[in-house]
């Protein structure tokens, strides 16, 4: 092995390391947060965020906190689009009770 290949495996093995070791800390605060399920689904984009980045693949440096706030801005946008979806529906229940209310209360009144 020439010094060019075990440099390349060194770096590419301190490259995992720390990938390894911003992805634990992003799924162990996303569980934190907001729970397992969250977490697995968060894991799974931090990972295809990972695949996304334009640095090659065998690069030296590459920047894990990029696919993590990357990762991170897919979790918000999934958290929000739930959120907005609870609240509608808790609108829609609000409409549809008052509109039994209301037309239970007038045929009370007509019998």
């Amino acid at each position: 092995m020439n010094s060019d290949e075990s440099f390349g495996n060194s770096t590419c093995a301190d490259q995992m390391h720390l990938a390894e070791r911003e992805l634990a800390s992003f799924i162990g605060a996303v569980t934190e947060l907001f729970g397992p399920e969250q977490a697995r689904l968060s894991a799974g984009e931090w990972i295809d965020e990972s695949e996304l980045m334009d640095s090659p693949h065998r690069s030296t440096n590459r920047d894990w906190r990029a696919v993590t706030v990357a990762a991170s801005a897919r979790l918000a946008n999934r958290l929000s689009v739930a959120r907005d979806h609870r609240a509608h529906l808790a609108s829609s229940e609000t409409k549809a009770s008052s509109i039994l209310s209301s037309n239970c209360f007038a045929t009370a009144l007509l019998a």
